[in-house]
């Protein structure tokens, strides 16, 4: 069959959590079909990647977009009942782009409610819509974290975005999900509409331990720093958790790994034991060298890609029930759940203290990452999905 594949961003090179999957997504369709891809470029590389799936065998039409201009743009809808999300994304070149491609194609494949939109007007074709996590619960939740008037125009994005969220999901023929969580808040918050679960996975052979390089007393975390989650857990872990840590073991250090640090994530480095690389070509060479791997998340949903990969290096993991609620492991043996600031400052001082134990339990996390997120098991869904589409 035919693919018509959608992403807010050109889903390559897997160099962050939504490319990640998006490419694991396309990779696993082009074993039997013909996938052509319609996304976003965001700058210069993501325009030069769009080459490459193209040399790839995976014809991608990048339409350009400057996401702050977009943002400018979209503010007049604050005073109608549209949500912020659809105009940001909202482009009459990519629409076009859809338009001309559908005709040609049995199946369209969007992923985030977002790309959904451009996918409305073609009925003829078999939908998917890839949800990973609902955002519109994402902006619950930073409604919940933010103050007036911020707070006032995240919970007008959770409402207007769960309208049209509804709206896509009852239409299309199927919906997916990335952890049994995430259905279950689907199913809560759009019922009657059909859905399956496809989890994220991790490359096990890319992410491999190597314990005889990690260094004492050095906790490292990963991921993009200009992502709202991420700034937020990682000033909270900086400003209450570090100092304590460091105070009973004081030669601990944290290193914060990810591209686009915003100036609250660059000021950070200027506490004892902090460094903020920026942009690194490997996060596996910062994650080799730590004896910890934090995840202090306090708004999140789906699955964290961050806690996939450290676990996948054997580093043991603190991390919070938003962290690690879409990670289907035992807390306590597969990683450690600390929510408040004293249970964390103890966990992570534990272990350390007591790095044999640190070790132990970072090999319990690889053995249950190659049990359940191996990507070959992971994709079965989307094999099945199709062969559905395909006989039915």
């Amino acid at each position: 069959m035919r693919v018509l594949f959608l992403s807010q961003r050109v889903p390559y090179p897997p160099n962050r959590g939504d490319k990640i999957t998006t490419w694991r997504l396309v990779e696993r369709l082009l074993r039997s079909h013909e996938v052509r891809i319609v996304a976003f470029a965001h700058d210069e590389e993501d325009r030069q990647a769009a080459e490459e799936l193209t040399r790839r065998g995976a014809p991608t039409v990048a339409i350009p977009l400057d996401l702050k201009r977009a943002k400018l743009l979209s503010l007049p809808l604050l005073l109608t009942s549209k949500p912020l999300t659809l105009g940001v994304y909202g482009s009459p070149a990519l629409q076009r782009a859809v338009d001309e491609l559908a005709p040609s194609c049995d199946v369209g494949y969007a992923y985030s409610s977002s790309m959904g939109a451009f996918l409305e007007p073609h009925s003829r074709l078999r939908r998917v819509m890839h949800f990973a996590e609902l955002d519109s619960d994402k902006w619950r939740q930073y409604a919940e974290r933010s103050r007036w008037p911020m707070s006032w125009v995240y919970a007008r994005e959770h409402r207007t975005l769960r309208e049209f969220e509804r709206r896509i999901a009852r239409s299309f023929d199927e919906n997916v999900l990335c952890t049994p969580l995430e259905q279950r808040v689907f199913e809560r918050e759009i019922s009657g509409a059909h859905s399956l679960v496809m989890r994220n996975g991790v490359d096990l052979g890319f992410y491999r331990p190597q314990p005889e390089r990690a260094e004492a007393a050095h906790m490292v975390f990963v991921g993009v720093m200009d992502y709202l989650p991420n700034v937020d857990g990682c000033a909270w872990f900086v400003r209450e958790i570090l100092p304590r840590v460091r105070a009973r073991v004081p030669n601990a250090k944290l290193t914060i790994v990810g591209s686009r640090p915003t100036p609250q994530v660059l000021a950070l480095a200027s506490q004892p034991g902090v460094k903020v690389t920026g942009f690194v070509e490997d996060p596996r060479e910062w994650l080799a060298r730590a004896s910890i791997s934090v995840a202090p998340l306090r708004i999140a949903r789906g699955i964290q890609n961050k806690v996939l990969e450290a676990l996948a290096m054997g580093l043991p993991v603190v991390g919070t029930t938003s962290a690690t609620q879409g990670v289907e492991g035992e807390a306590g043996r597969d990683f450690v759940l600390a929510d408040t600031v004293e249970a964390q400052v103890e966990a992570i001082v534990a272990l350390l203290n007591d790095p044999k134990r640190a070790r132990e339990l970072g090999a319990r996390g690889r053995t249950f990452v190659e049990e359940r997120y191996d990507w070959n098991v992971a994709l079965a869904p989307l094999d099945e999905l199709m062969a559905r589409f395909k006989t039915g």
